[in-house]
């Protein structure tokens, strides 16, 4: 019982950490997105939508995914799709290079949290998105493939802009947070103590071995891969507060889930919109490993000083 209560209290302790990031950045981006931050976005994004062969109102999809999150560009794209036609590739193109470049104000707010430079986090995924569009862009014009007019599977239902719509919304999306966070806390702690978490430790190692990962970071990384970069990255939080994982193990993990999380829930939604296999799971897991393997090889490269004053710091 007393274990119990020390569990249920650490996951208290992480998610009231995790709300005291999330809760001043919601508000400041709804404010900003009144004042017209997306629109001014968008339009800074426009080149960008040319440069990886999608039309310019995909500026204002990908722009809302960048400041909000994924169901907010869904819910644009699905108020643009009538007007604008694509083709499945186009439409695996946006879907990809938002599910590597969403929800940055807060994610890389948590990164930061963990001690990774926020710079590098926001510069790794927004860069790497469009040159994960750029490539694949090329790889489907090149073999003429997925070049047929894309079918919406699903249409997000009408939003409701209220501020009171929009309070219980954040309220409700925090409650869960709340109860995931206690379920994962319980769960991993299950897994450790059945050997479950050694075994796919053994699985995992070989993989994460080569992009840099350490042991101490693999599970929590499995947990950012599956369900999101928000509970990875709060449980990494917590662990390198307790000093039980190295400042560089932090960086490569979160950079690595920064590139691919979430990869069930995300790949999902993203299918729902005409999203092929290839680009939104396939391509990004393979984009990923091979980013990741270049990121470390780089990193390996740098002085521990250097690494420490610009990409990486302990947390206390």
């Amino acid at each position: 019982m007393d274990h119990l209560l020390d569990l249920l209290k650490k996951s208290h302790q992480i998610s009231v950490m995790l709300f005291k990031l999330m809760i001043p950045i919601i508000i400041v981006i709804k404010i900003l997105e009144h004042l017209g931050l997306v629109v001014l976005l968008s339009e800074w994004l426009q080149p960008v939508m040319q440069l990886v062969g999608l039309p310019g109102e995909m500026g204002l999809v990908w722009a809302t995914a960048l400041v909000t999150n994924l169901y907010g560009g869904l819910v644009v794209y699905a108020s643009l799709a009538s007007e604008v036609d694509m083709t499945v590739a186009q439409v695996t193109i946006i879907s990809s290079m938002m599910l590597i470049a969403h929800a940055l104000p807060v994610e890389a707010r948590i990164a930061q949290k963990a001690g990774v430079n926020i710079l590098l986090t926001v510069g790794l995924r927004f860069c790497m998105a469009i040159v994960f569009g750029i490539i694949f862009n090329q790889i489907y014009l090149a073999g003429d493939w997925l070049q047929q007019p894309t079918q919406l599977l699903w249409t997000p239902e009408p939003v409701d802009s209220s501020l009171w719509t929009w309070l219980q919304n954040q309220l409700i999306t925090l409650g869960l947070i709340y109860l995931i966070v206690i379920a994962l806390v319980v769960f991993l702690d299950i897994l450790k103590r059945a050997g479950v978490i050694q075994v796919i430790n053994n699985m995992l190692r070989p993989v994460l071995h080569l992009l840099g990962i350490g042991r101490e970071a693999e599970t929590i990384t499995l947990v950012g891969l599956t369900l999101g970069i928000s509970y990875g990255g709060a449980l990494l939080i917590n662990e390198a507060r307790a000093g039980h994982i190295k400042p560089r193990d932090v960086l490569y993990s979160l950079s690595l889930l920064g590139l691919s999380h979430s990869l069930i829930e995300d790949t999902l939604l993203m299918m729902l919109i005409g999203g092929d296999l290839t680009g939104i799971l396939l391509g990004r897991v393979v984009f990923t490993l091979v980013v990741m393997f270049i990121l470390v090889r780089l990193v390996e490269r740098c002085s521990e000083t250097t690494v420490d004053r610009y990409l990486v710091k302990s947390v206390s």
